[in-house]
């Protein structure tokens, strides 16, 4: 993202004194002085703390595994070609099992060699959501025959959620925080 912030992340002034405070222990988190996201969406200060426990409910505690969340985090950040995303989640990924081999093949689709029937299952599910804005009966199937209803529910709402986020950070040209 070349193009200069819409909304400039904001300091303590525009954050207030709670949403600058999450914003520095997010930053911690990812290892930066700053965590851009936060410090931009930090500045609707009721907003971003009613957003936040459903982003982090997703991202740390949810039904799906932390691979499986990873695996649908990085295809939508690949369809919406969100480079704030792929960096974060990248980097994340990582950490929770999904290695740069999976991730390239994660990045090829769902015929990749190497993918197993689950992660296939994933992508394909996380592609039609994307990009139909549903999942086919066929596609719905599969994806029944591994996850449970709260896991069927969760993937939704979790390919929902980065679809709306990457879209966001896209209008807003929220800026990266790590210089690759």
């Amino acid at each position: 993202m070349s193009n200069p912030a819409r909304i400039a992340p904001g300091g303590f002034k525009e954050l207030g004194p709670l949403n600058w405070a999450i914003a520095k222990i997010g930053a911690r988190g990812i290892r930066r002085p700053r965590f851009s996201l936060m410090n931009v969406l930090g500045q609707h200060r009721l907003l971003f703390l009613t957003w936040l426990p459903l982003s982090a409910h997703l991202l740390y505690v949810g039904k799906l595994s932390r691979h499986d969340a990873e695996v649908v985090i990085l295809r939508v950040a690949h369809l919406r070609d969100s480079t704030y995303e792929l960096q974060q989640h990248r980097r994340l990924a990582r950490s929770r099992g999904v290695d740069a081999d999976t991730q390239a093949r994660i990045f090829a689709g769902p015929d990749s060699e190497g993918l197993t029937d689950r992660e296939r299952v994933l992508i394909t599910a996380t592609d039609e959501f994307v990009v139909t804005r549903g999942v086919s009966p066929e596609t719905w199937q599969a994806l029944s025959a591994h996850l449970t209803k709260p896991q069927l529910i969760e993937f939704c709402l979790l390919a929902a959620q980065y679809d709306g986020l990457a879209a966001t950070i896209t209008t807003l040209q929220v800026p990266l925080d790590f210089p690759d």
